[in-house]
């Protein structure tokens, strides 16, 4: 925790009240409560507003932590034979207001995610303001049955946003929340447009890691099979190492390629677990 705290940096509390002024004049609101969250987040400091607004405070030290982070997954996409997908960002309000433009464009898809609100530059600082969302838990809070329950969904979410042409970019257990019984994604990262075959790989690839703590390499490819081909997998399969190395996933690598082999050696491999090519069904391209 204090190396993160380190890493991340720290806002002095005249500099968070700066902020909290600002937005009680914005949206006219008078003593605003402030409660900080410890969240597994090296690149803001988070806070809930009132109990209906999240905000984001990022310094112009997490927007060098971020590009620090961004070479290092470039660079791993680099060794997996694929061009470096993650953007890099200049400034703090810059880095608050592709995150805003993120999330923005999952809803225009479908895609449950908070409301986002606006992302403004309060004295240096960025900060972008989201809906709030209560009493929820992440994908990595559930228990094996209700994880299991819910991994084909997970996938499908995916595949929605796969086939709409774009990426997650930074998909873990912390990034898919519950909500009512309902998938969120947060936390969308933007991603080069050249480069997006790739992307959507290593999401596949990221959501498998996630599950497969959570409810074991099989039954995570029998949900990642109801939505994706086994040469999407596969495509996927090249970023499992790489995925491994980060400290935010911790998965059986091994495990999960094993399985992988096993389905791809199957007779009629190339499709899904329901023997429909979801590539010609879809009518998009098979993405990865």
């Amino acid at each position: 925790m204090e190396f993160r705290r380190l890493v991340r940096g720290r806002v002095d509390w005249p500099d968070l009240e700066r902020v909290v002024r600002e937005l009680a004049e914005r949206y006219d609101r008078d003593g605003m409560r402030v409660r900080f969250l410890e969240a597994d987040n090296w690149l803001s400091t988070p806070m809930v507003v009132d109990d209906d607004l999240f905000v984001k405070v990022i310094t112009k030290q997490n927007t060098l932590v971020h590009t620090l982070f961004t070479t290092g997954r470039n660079l791993g996409a680099f060794s997996a034979g694929t061009e470096g997908f993650f953007e890099r960002y200049e400034t703090p309000y810059e880095m608050a207001r592709h995150e805003l433009e993120a999330t923005e464009r999952m809803r225009e898809i479908g895609v449950n995610a908070p409301r986002p609100i606006e992302a403004l530059e309060v004295g240096g600082f960025g900060v972008v303001v989201l809906e709030y969302l209560p009493e929820f838990r992440t994908l990595g809070d559930l228990d094996p049955e209700r994880a299991a329950a819910l991994a084909p969904e997970l996938f499908a979410t995916l595949r929605t946003v796969h086939d709409a042409g774009l990426a997650h970019g930074d998909l873990r257990a912390e990034n898919v929340l519950i909500l009512d019984d309902e998938l969120y994604f947060i936390d969308a990262t933007n991603v080069n447009d050249d480069a997006r075959d790739g992307a959507r790989s290593y999401d596949l690839a990221s959501a498998m890691a996630a599950l497969e703590p959570l409810i074991g390499a099989a039954a995570t490819l029998d949900a990642a099979l109801v939505h994706y081909d086994v040469a999407d997998l596969l495509a996927a399969r090249d970023f499992l190492d790489f995925v491994a190395i980060r400290p935010d996933h911790d998965f059986d690598a091994t495990g999960l390629k094993g399985e992988l082999e096993k389905r791809a050696s199957r007779p009629n491999a190339a499709a899904g677990t329901d023997g429909e090519d979801h590539a010609a069904t879809s009518g998009e391209d098979t993405p990865g």
